[in-house]
């Protein structure tokens, strides 16, 4: 008997070279019929909707997910599905009044090397004044800030993890040559079967001023939920630290802005490396200039920080990554298995 077919809607502007990519990749399940919408629109979303059993991206609208009668699985491009968590969740709330199947909710971490690899780049760029030492050579005053813009020497500091995900766990392994000391506080403290590339102190959940009183780099590396929005505000700050610095890849709303800035500011940490703001639409000035942060807010005039547009997963459309995405369809076409599963109760 063949395969019933399973027709997947990526809800993203896919280049012709990743959807040829991706047919290769699944050249040996016929029975998934992959569906690239003419133009990357709403109105062609909700047009293919009702026919796809999975779809595929990031943002989605309820009124796709509602014209998508059949959907059963949900993979989301990276492993921050905040932006549709509500999404699902109402859907599948609706569904249930009807005694309709839920979505299942999957993630993708294939993206997390990248995002792991920033966040290193961003302490190194922070420690070493790279962001200011740059400015002043291309407005050309040599050597300008040596005398107050020094490098900080890593060895010997203490790397504080906060959240122990997929990024975390890389940051801590690409970390592992530089002579640090490391400390991790998680939700599940103790993991016995978990391989660690250099010893850490491990912390749970309340014990975070304890955390954050033992640590001098913070890497912040848990999902923004319900529990961890505004987790570091002020007096977290002042916990780290005249000394600290703050590495923020996971989500904007995790720091409190206001304390953030204002602790950059007055010096409270050293230096904070940002990647996650708090406005992804924000309104031009006068001069047509977007920042992803409030007015009362300007980051962008501090020389203690390093700010950089939301790219850690960089690059979004590498090939080599959405190998992932095929191999979550492969599993779901053959068996209607899903891995990588998104506790919605959790938020992750």
């Amino acid at each position: 008997m063949a395969a019933k077919q399973t027709n997947v809607l990526f809800v993203i502007d896919a280049p012709p070279e990743l959807r040829r990519h991706l047919e290769r990749q699944l050249d040996d399940a016929p029975q998934i019929k992959l569906l690239f919408p003419r133009k990357p629109e709403e109105a062609h979303f909700i047009k293919l909707a009702p026919d796809a059993d999975v779809i595929v991206g990031w943002r989605v609208s309820a009124e796709v997910l509602a014209a998508a009668e059949k959907l059963k699985l949900y993979v989301f491009g990276g492993v921050g599905a905040q932006s549709i968590l509500q999404l699902i969740k109402d859907e599948n709330q609706a569904r249930g009044s009807r005694g309709a199947q839920p979505i299942t909710l999957v993630k993708c971490v294939a993206n997390t090397y990248a995002t792991a690899q920033h966040a290193v780049a961003l302490l190194l760029a922070l420690a070493n004044k790279i962001t200011l030492h740059h400015n002043w050579m291309a407005e050309g005053r040599w050597r300008r800030g040596d005398d107050f813009a020094q490098s900080l020497t890593l060895r010997g500091l203490n790397i504080g993890l906060l959240g122990y995900g997929d990024v975390n766990r890389k940051v801590h392994r690409f970390l592992a040559g530089f002579d640090l000391r490391f400390a991790i506080l998680r939700r599940q403290r103790h993991r016995e079967t978990e391989w660690l590339p250099t010893l850490a102190d491990t912390f749970s959940v309340d014990q975070l001023p304890k955390f954050l009183d033992s640590i001098d780099v913070l890497f912040v590396g848990v999902p923004l939920t319900s529990k961890t929005t505004g987790l570091i505000g002020a007096a977290e700050l002042g916990q780290l630290g005249s000394r600290g610095l703050l590495i923020n890849v996971a989500r904007g709303g995790v720091v409190d802005e206001a304390a953030l800035y204002a602790a950059l500011r007055s010096g409270t940490i050293a230096g904070a490396a940002i990647d996650v703001w708090y406005d992804y639409r924000p309104t031009p000035d006068k001069k047509q200039r977007k920042s992803p942060y409030r007015p009362e807010h300007p980051f962008h005039e501090l020389d203690n920080v390093v700010l950089s547009p939301h790219r850690a997963a960089s690059p979004v459309f590498s090939l080599e990554r959405w190998n992932e995405v095929a191999e979550h369809l492969r599993r779901f076409a053959a068996s209607q298995e899903a891995q990588q599963v998104i506790d919605l109760a959790r938020e992750y």
